[in-house]
């Protein structure tokens, strides 16, 4: 669909949508395009500006997304790292230990491959991946 902005010769203009250019065209031909005013076939297209959204724009909402979310995931590791215990690669040794010992602790966190996680959660033990960022400069 477009819009075009349409002016008659009584001097009145008036928007209207049409299927295409090649649709404007075929209608005007026809005579079927009339003024919403007078009802003259007697318009035409008027000088419009194309509505286009800026790139720049665009691009700008979403790096203040992306900042944002990754600000929050910032935020999320550093409350992690400083109220849980860092296993490191024992992540999955230490998780069954505290569950099936019936272990008390404050928490844990550490790495485990994805088929290291689905045999967990099979287990019934709950774990949750979260995206870590190693990148310490933030």
């Amino acid at each position: 669909m477009i819009k075009y902005n349409l002016i008659c010769k009584c001097g009145k203009s008036f928007e209207s949508w049409f299927l295409n250019s090649a649709g404007f065209d075929s209608l005007k031909r026809k005579s079927l395009v009339k003024c919403i005013y007078c009802g003259s076939s007697s318009v035409k297209k008027s000088v419009m500006a194309p509505n286009l959204s800026s790139k720049s724009n665009k691009v700008s909402k979403k790096t203040k997304i992306e900042k944002n979310i990754k600000e929050q995931l910032v935020n999320f590791r550093k409350y992690i790292e400083k109220n849980y215990k860092n296993v490191g690669d024992n992540f999955t040794q230490e998780a069954r230990s505290i569950h099936y010992d019936k272990k008390t602790s404050k928490g844990i966190y550490g790495k485990a491959t994805p088929e290291e996680t689905s045999e967990l959660l099979e287990e019934g033990i709950e774990v949750a991946t979260i995206p870590w960022d190693d990148n310490k400069e933030n």
